[in-house]
């Protein structure tokens, strides 16, 4: 169904002397990651408490390749204690989980492993009642260090303290460092201003940190922060496509400018292609679709001041690239009034049955009416879902096309009963 839904709404783009044979695009809703899904052994979530047996903690400390699997629906609270994930080969299937889901809250979730799919999940940090600039600051979901191969796929990540979802490197610059780092058809939204970061106010998006390579942006909301949606710093590589960004503050997308503290570290080499901006009414005026420096390649990028008039490409001009300096094999960019549509469409967790929280959003983003907020409590406060219990039957083969008919089913909706 999604290819025959991308083959109708996607204008092709395509750049072959330029694409890596390292670096493959898959369109598949649920990504070959290398490792044999019928193989790996099943681990359940039946409990929404924070740890423990059952826990969704605990399902992440367990060894070897696995599908995480829940038999529970309903709000996991983190107490101010961000998830860890250090083995490698894990699918965390939120897609398993019964109506309405699994949403996480006072915490994030910290990816140390290669070879990682999540899909499905809501993560919503929030401030945890914490008082302004007094340290608790997590991200929503972050990778750390030389890890490859990772896939953020259809999640909502919300009132993050630093960024939403970011590509991150804890490796020191000279050792390797991430790469292949995948973040599609995701909201990544309302991250909190003026409140518990040590900063001060810190509305972030995305970051993708220095050395960070191979680093894909696609089919995202980016809505309502005041800047890093996304950055990509120094030494860093990557595609933005077709992403919408709705509300922001300061910045839309950003690159870092080397300065006489950066020595001989290179710019981001990117791709910017396909991608909507919307101002707010507070967005700074004086601001465009891209701000900053790169060895950067830029097509088909629309935007609009808060008063409808076009936004300038660039806020301060500099030579641009003929031809993309990196780009996923198989990757086709749509065009901006596709994806409008495919974002408002297909965009977050289980955007068939989206909660209030996501739906607010998408509808604030295209009315206009969204807002940088400083709390949770502004827009409603942290979700409170009646639990549900319903355990989920793995088949001991086919789990692939397994895992893609439940995520089809609610990323799209089961089709409408035949008529005869």
């Amino acid at each position: 169904m999604r290819s025959i839904l991308t083959a109708i709404l996607l204008a092709t783009f395509s750049s072959p002397s330029f694409l890596s044979a390292a670096w493959q695009w898959q369109d598949a809703i649920v990504p070959d990651l290398g490792f044999d899904l019928d193989q790996a052994q099943v681990v359940r979530v039946t409990t929404l408490e924070d740890d423990g047996a059952g826990s969704l903690r605990e399902a992440l400390r367990a060894k070897g390749p696995r599908i995480i699997v829940f038999d529970v629906a309903g709000v996991i609270e983190l107490d101010q204690k961000s998830l860890k994930l250090e083995e490698s080969q894990v699918v965390i299937a939120g897609q398993t989980a019964p109506s309405p889901g699994v949403t996480i809250i006072k915490g994030g979730l910290n990816i140390e492993a290669s070879q990682v799919l999540v899909q499905h999940l809501r993560i919503r940090p929030g401030d945890a009642g914490m008082a302004r600039k007094s340290g608790w600051e997590p991200d929503g979901i972050t990778t750390y260090g030389s890890v490859t191969k990772v896939w953020i796929d259809h999640c909502s990540a919300t009132w993050g303290l630093d960024e939403q979802i970011s590509a991150s490197s804890s490796a020191p610059l000279e050792e390797a460092q991430g790469h292949q780092i995948i973040i599609r058809n995701c909201i990544i939204a309302e991250g909190l201003d003026n409140s518990s970061h040590s900063k001060g106010p810190h509305s972030k998006g995305t970051l993708v940190m220095d050395g960070t390579k191979e680093v894909a942006l696609v089919g995202n909301l980016y809505a309502s922060n005041v800047e890093r949606n996304p950055v990509f710093k120094l030494n860093t590589s990557g595609v933005v496509v077709n992403n919408v960004i709705a509300n922001p503050g300061q910045r839309a997308i950003h690159a870092s400018v080397p300065d006489e503290t950066t020595g001989d570290l290179p710019k981001a080499k990117i791709s910017v292609v396909g991608n909507v901006v919307l101002h707010g009414d507070r967005s700074k005026p004086t601001s465009a679709i891209f701000e900053g420096i790169a060895d950067g390649y830029f097509k088909d990028n629309e935007g609009w001041f808060w008063d409808g008039k076009p936004l300038p490409l660039l806020r301060k001009p500099f030579d641009t690239l003929p031809e993309p300096p990196v780009w996923p094999q198989g990757l086709q960019a749509q065009s901006p009034a596709s994806t409008l549509w495919h974002v408002t469409r297909f965009a977050g967790a289980r955007p068939a049955e989206r909660d209030a929280i996501d739906q607010r959003i998408i509808r604030e983003s295209l009315t206009g009416a969204g807002h940088i907020i400083d709390s949770q409590e502004q827009v409603g406060g942290y979700p409170r879902i009646t639990p549900v219990v319903k355990a989920m039957e793995v088949p001991a083969t086919g789990r692939r096309d397994w895992l893609e008919k439940l995520a089809r089913e609610l990323e799209l909706a089961p089709p409408p009963p035949e008529t005869k």
